[in-house]
């Protein structure tokens, strides 16, 4: 699997979370996708975790609200599913239990 020396951006790219853009030339630009080139079980593994999760629990509940509402409904569940891979690397790192605010700080309520 993953050494110890690497970085979480590097855990991002082996379970093929990495965004990655496609361009023909000056010409042709479409949308980001996922790169999808890491590996398939560790992506597969991420998908159900995020969708319970961000069900489920309040920070990344709001992460995934904030997304959709901005429009991003294909990439909401990628992005938690993202977050949940940076939250995993940081316990194993820290040795820490899940932080929900570290992973997303929910916005202030409105007093009326």
């Amino acid at each position: 699997m993953l050494s110890e020396d690497r970085d979480v951006r590097q855990w991002v790219a082996f379970a093929g979370l990495d965004p990655r853009e496609y361009s023909s030339g000056t010409s042709v630009r479409k949308h980001t996708r996922i790169s999808k080139v890491g590996n398939r079980h560790l992506r597969h593994a991420l998908y159900m975790p995020a969708l319970v999760a961000s069900r489920h629990e309040p920070h990344l509940r709001g992460f995934y609200q904030r997304l959709l509402t901005r429009g991003k409904k294909r990439q909401a569940l990628v992005a938690v599913a993202r977050k949940l891979l940076h939250a995993i690397y940081g316990m194993f790192r820290s040795g820490q239990p899940y932080d929900g605010p570290r992973v997303f700080v929910l916005p202030a309520a409105k007093i009326p």
